[in-house]
């Protein structure tokens, strides 16, 4: 009995203690099941803080588990049957689920009071891609995991509707256009913050692609393989080869040119906003000439690849996205 007691006493003292040096909770693990048509289910929940509810997912796409961060709206529950639109937030490489909330101000923003926010993890440089791995497919499996296994699972379990939109940065951009175009009817808008989208973009657009995988210590043949040899796979998940789909809905580019801008330090420079910059022009040429219903740019001229403009381009943006959700559906 005594020993009980201790053990109930040192429990409690704990938990205590825990609050007082401000410990995060530990992940709870779910009390109901929330599986999609695969397998793939949530293993763990973490209220993180107001509004942010982290999932930990079993994913049979990636052989793993993996996270996602939920930015839930206003009168949110797990519990509830209503549903709402959802804004896919995807990060650039070398970010993760996290770095929206930590990096901006996409949890204060009023407009987004109203929507549920879903920010996937997606690897270093995962791609959002499945990954070709020299003809033999297999994990990580990206694209499977955000838009089969993630999907039904924030739609069966957490209150996401089928009305969606999507944006991202820099590799997220790509993600984002390029999930768009591969999946037509998914997404109801798009749109890309000094995006790469135009992988095949010359010069200089599969090498970024190369040299970024290698980078982070990824075989960067694994991915779609040879650009020459294997420039099928490459165009297939390339939005400037996707544009023919791009072009039934609203679209979103921007970029800087590279130079130092407002946000930046005297004389700064970005060789990747540089390269973005002429991507996003070439997909905007490719847009207007086959007469896009919505395209709308902001090529705002001097600014680097940095935050603070992802930031405010979000919210230039958000009007064209919100608005695409309460229009009708653009048919596929």
């Amino acid at each position: 009995m005594l020993a009980r007691r201790w053990s109930a006493f040192l429990a409690a003292l704990a938990v205590v203690a825990a609050v007082l040096v401000g410990a995060a909770p530990a992940a709870a693990v779910p009390d109901r099941a929330v599986v999609a048509g695969d397998g793939a289910r949530v293993v763990a929940e973490h209220q993180v803080a107001d509004r942010q509810l982290d999932l930990t997912i079993s994913s049979p796409a990636l052989g793993t588990t993996a996270p996602v961060r939920l930015l839930t709206p206003d009168g949110w529950s797990a519990a509830s049957h209503r549903h709402w639109p959802t804004l896919w937030l995807l990060h650039g490489c070398c970010g993760d689920y996290t770095s929206w909330t930590a990096l901006t101000d996409v949890a204060s923003i009023p407009a987004l009071r109203h929507v549920l926010v879903v920010m996937p993890e997606a690897g270093v440089t995962g791609w959002y891609s499945n990954w070709w791995n020299h003809g033999a497919g297999g994990a990580p499996a990206w694209e499977t995991f955000h838009l089969g296994e993630v999907r039904q699972i924030v739609e069966r379990g957490y209150g996401a509707s089928s009305d969606r939109v999507i944006a991202g940065l820099s590799m997220g951009g790509f993600g984002a256009l390029s999930y768009t175009g591969r999946h037509p009817g998914m997404f109801r808008a798009a749109a890309s913050y000094s995006g790469v989208v135009d992988p095949l973009y010359s010069p200089g657009g599969p090498e970024n692609v190369l040299q970024i995988s290698a980078g982070q210590g990824a075989d960067p043949l694994a991915l779609w393989g040879d650009p020459v040899a294997q420039r099928d796979i490459w165009a297939a998940h390339d939005p400037y080869y996707l544009a023919k789909v791009l072009r039934r809905i609203p679209v979103f580019l921007s970029s800087g040119d590279g130079t130092a801008g407002p946000y930046d330090k005297p004389g700064a420079t970005s060789a990747y906003e540089t390269l973005f910059d002429a991507e996003g022009h070439h997909l905007a040429a490719r847009l207007t000439a086959l007469h896009a219903r919505h395209l709308v740019t902001d090529f705002y001229g001097p600014g680097t690849h940095s935050w603070p403009y992802w930031q405010r381009e979000l919210h230039r943006s958000l009007p064209m996205l919100l608005g695409a959700l309460h229009r009708p559906a653009v048919a596929a």
